[in-house]
């Protein structure tokens, strides 16, 4: 690579019109592009709403939480940026409003304005530059790609286009590329595309004093040459800088091969006049063809109580696509509402399934209908798998029906509860404030070696991420133990019970560690490779 790429090109995403178009996965999908051409990319996301990170919020208001290593809750889209490059991220890859003003404010009674008047611009968009420069200089990265949250028009992201347009003209243009994502709609009757929302929304960004470099066009079929001219046109772009951004109907897994097509990592390198070496997608090919080809095919309910809104479990199918991916098999996800078990009669509904995963969550409601979905897996043998709270609700489960122990229960969901077999660790009980309070980032665990979990594994020691409060309560463990409950993963001083196994069943794991965080397509997490591993077993007996 030529010695002037070694100073970091800018790349800020934008999007307009409305929310959900996919700017987290354009994001990642270029980055994927750029990584197969050999550069080194970081990823970064600028949220801005003011509370300091999604921790506190409903997954039904921001969907998922993503946590880092280093702690850090932050935006689902990480979880892209991570599953389509090859970028670990931490708390610098996510910045919200509240942690800019939280910043500002702190220096401000520190003094550190020195009796100045703090103003928007320039101390607030100040911070928010030497945020996207502290990760440049820490990642090292050729290319950083930084997505502006919300849409074009929100009064939040104001000092947000602000700050980045202010970054353009320091570092140049020449290092700075302006990528706005759009929608040019159908019309039903007219069976029509139109292009005016693009054209306010490039309109609204000028007004600010962005023009953007590349128009990404999500759009349900390809645009003609006229269209594309005409947006061109409009909005001051090159027409061959109007990008069809295509629907894809099978797997988000795709939409790197589309923008392959679409010539989207030539068009960027290019205008920053880097060199385009040939790209090395065989390995993504390698995914896409499995998932989209797979004949085979196993039926996962997944148990929980945020399932109307698919953002919610995010990581968790796809950690099951990439279980799938590795056994060669289509993953048919069967979303239950952890409720309708609640109803007598109603847990014969998971007969027709291969396995059963019961994932994390908070607070009572919901709870006895995983409950009744982990007892039935049990029972009947049939692959389970549970994360965070689903390990807490198996321990309950098997402490009520295997242990005879009447009424058992975390305190989080029944405080009188006679049998608190999960309760609250002792550094969290003198906790009040709840952001950022848990148990966060990644910990390590150690294997028993000839356990499920350790030939999974193929390991003694590992690391895994956590988001917490409640553990295992270990006066618990002789009877559960006698019972036939493995205590298949430990802390290293072997205090906190990680991982649970039930000996007399073909496959029942339960972590209290989030693993769905840390699997790749193209290299998926060792349990929820075993767990669909078990479930094809099932399928074909």
């Amino acid at each position: 690579m030529p010695e002037d790429a070694r100073e970091t090109r800018y790349v800020f995403v934008t999007g307009g019109v409305c929310s959900s178009l996919g700017k987290g996965v354009a994001a990642a999908s270029l980055g994927c592009l750029l990584e197969s051409r050999g550069y080194k990319v970081a990823l970064q996301k600028f949220d801005p709403y003011i509370n300091v990170d999604p921790g506190t919020m409903s997954p039904y208001q921001h969907g998922e939480v993503y946590v880092t290593d280093d702690g850090a809750e932050t935006d689902l889209d990480l979880g892209y940026y991570e599953r389509f490059t090859n970028s670990v991220v931490t708390r610098l890859n996510s910045v919200s409003t509240g942690q800019v003003y939280d910043a500002v404010i702190k220096r401000e009674r520190r003094g550190g304005y020195l009796g100045k008047t703090v103003q928007v611009i320039p101390h607030i968009t100040d911070e928010i530059k030497r945020r996207i420069v502290e990760l440049s200089e820490y990642s090292k990265a050729d290319i950083q790609i930084i997505e502006i949250g919300g849409t074009v028009g929100d009064i939040e992201g104001v000092p947000f286009l602000e700050a980045i347009r202010q970054m353009a003209l320091e570092v140049g243009r020449a290092r700075a590329l302006f990528i706005h994502l759009t929608l040019i709609p159908l019309v039903g009757g007219a069976n029509e595309l139109k292009t005016k929302p693009t054209q306010h929304s490039v309109m609204k960004l000028r007004e600010i004093g962005i023009s953007p470099d590349i128009l990404l066009c999500r759009v349900p079929r390809r645009m003609s040459k006229e269209m594309r001219d005409k947006i061109a046109l409009f909005c001051n772009v090159q027409p061959d800088s109007v990008v069809n951004a295509l629907d894809i109907k099978s797997t988000v897994y795709e939409i790197p091969l589309m923008y392959q097509k679409e010539g989207l990592d030539e068009l960027v390198l290019s205008k920053f006049g880097l060199p385009a070496a040939d790209r090395d997608l065989a390995s993504w090919r390698k995914v896409v063809d499995i998932i989209t080809t797979s004949t085979r095919h196993v039926r996962i309910g997944v148990v929980g109580k945020y399932i109307k809104l698919q953002d919610s479990y995010r990581s968790i199918y796809d950690g099951l696509i990439h279980g799938g991916v590795a056994n060669r098999v289509h993953v048919d996800i069967v979303k239950i509402f952890s409720e309708d078990l609640e109803e007598k009669g109603k847990v014969r509904r998971l007969a027709n399934l291969d396995g059963i995963l019961v994932p994390w969550g908070f607070g009572k409601r919901g709870t006895e209908g995983k409950i009744a979905a982990i007892s039935y897996a049990r029972k009947n043998k049939l692959p389970f798998f549970g994360i965070c709270l689903g390990m807490q609700l198996s321990v309950a489960e098997f402490a009520r029906n295997a242990c005879k122990l009447k009424g058992a229960n975390s305190t989080e969901l029944d405080p009188n509860t006679p049998h608190p077999v999960i309760c609250l660790m002792e550094e969290q009980k003198a906790i009040v404030d709840k952001g950022g309070t848990m148990r966060l980032g990644a910990y390590p665990c150690v294997l028993e070696p000839d356990s499920l979990v350790g030939l999974a594994y193929g390991a003694r020691e590992i690391s895994e991420r956590h988001r917490h409060r409640y553990e295992f309560n270990n006066a618990y463990r002789d009877v559960m133990e006698a019972a036939g409950m493995r205590f298949s993963g430990t802390s290293p001083n072997g205090e906190l019970v990680e991982i649970i196994e039930l000996v007399d069943h073909p496959w029942f794991v339960a972590c209290q560690f989030h693993p769905e965080l840390k699997s790749r397509p193209r290299n998926p997490h060792p349990l929820f490779r075993e767990f669909i591993r078990a479930a094809t077993e099932h399928a074909g007996d």
